[in-house]
């Protein structure tokens, strides 16, 4: 399997239930005995481009990065399952019900969540998403199938499922629409170019490489002048209404990340930095009043990078230098 396809989260998940109360919100938990995921083949891809529509049975715990027509059947009680749905960083996803035959009554559920839950973070955070935390979980056994489609507001998706009794299950439609302004994306590969645009909008934009990574951003574009510095404090740019900030962490939620960097004034780069997080943010704040701008290229640090950094690091976190 091609390894620009592979989402190397170092973290593998099994579903458990939130604390008895919180109807709406489940975690996910390491499980060190699993090996890795490893997704997105890209001869799979190519070999199904001719197709008209791609079919497969959904597993308990998947991940998928193609559009098609995905089968769960229960063959036992299956109590805590999830199904990871990534598109391109400019794609929305929508999933359709198209048959669903679980019993509610007896405590069988089935939910969509517009973005991702790894190890109980959120991506996007409550900061950047711009729904509030209760819209973002859609449960089928309130809504039945008055609502059969859900679109989600980013690359990212999912669902989480309970179902106990063998032969019961669900079939979904995947497609992806065009999104052209995309805010906040997850990267499917460890190397790659983007530019991230904010028009007017009073809103936050995460780009999360869950990778160590070095990053370079050749152009940065805001309505301000100000300065490029390290945040060595909780000032930095946050005074000003528009700034690009690098953060870095082992989680996936941006706001519970490592701030390495404040960009808050236009420049043609280079500016480069190597963040040796297993999860690197390229983050916009955004007043409204500006179209903001950023470009920026990333690559997989390479073994002997982790394992020799050069320059200044900060190891408490994670490796980190300009």
């Amino acid at each position: 399997m091609s390894s620009t396809f592979k989402l190397q989260c170092h973290f593998i998940l099994i579903f458990l239930m939130a604390p008895r109360g919180d109807s709406r919100s489940l975690e996910l938990r390491e499980a060190a005995d699993y090996d890795p995921f490893l997704l997105f083949s890209a001869n799979l891809k190519r070999e199904l481009a001719g197709e008209q529509l791609y079919r497969r049975a959904l597993r308990c715990v998947d991940m998928l990065s193609l559009q098609g027509q995905f089968t769960f059947t229960a063959n036992q009680p299956q109590l805590h399952c999830a199904a990871f749905f990534i598109g391109e960083p400019e794609e929305f996803i929508t999933i359709h019900y198209d048959l669903v035959s679980i019993d509610c009554q007896g405590g069988d559920f089935l939910k969509v969540f517009d973005g991702w839950i790894l190890k109980g973070e959120k991506f996007p955070s409550s900061q950047d998403h711009p729904l509030p935390m209760t819209e973002r979980y859609i449960d089928y056994c309130e809504n039945g199938l008055s609502r059969r489609s859900v679109r989600s507001s980013q690359n990212v998706a999912m669902i989480f499922f309970r179902v106990q009794e063998p032969g019961n299950g669900f079939t979904l439609t995947i497609k992806t629409d065009p999104n052209l302004f995309p805010c906040n994306v997850i990267s499917q590969t460890p190397n790659g170019r983007f530019t991230l645009v904010v028009p007017h909008q009073h809103r936050n934009c995460s780009f999360s490489i869950i990778y160590p990574v070095a990053i370079k951003i050749s152009d940065l574009t805001l309505g301000h002048l100000n300065g490029l510095q390290l945040k060595k404090s909780s000032a930095g740019c946050g005074g000003v209404g528009d700034f690009v900030e690098l953060l870095g962490g082992a989680g996936l939620d941006p706001s519970k990340m490592m701030p390495l960097a404040d960009l808050c004034y236009p420049f043609h780069g280079p500016a480069q930095m190597k963040i040796g997080c297993d999860n690197t943010v390229v983050r916009m704040v955004s007043s409204g009043k500006h179209i903001n701008r950023v470009t920026f290229e990333y690559r997989l640090l390479q073994p002997y990078e982790l394992e020799n950094p050069n320059g200044n690091s900060i190891r408490e976190f994670c490796l980190s230098h300009l």
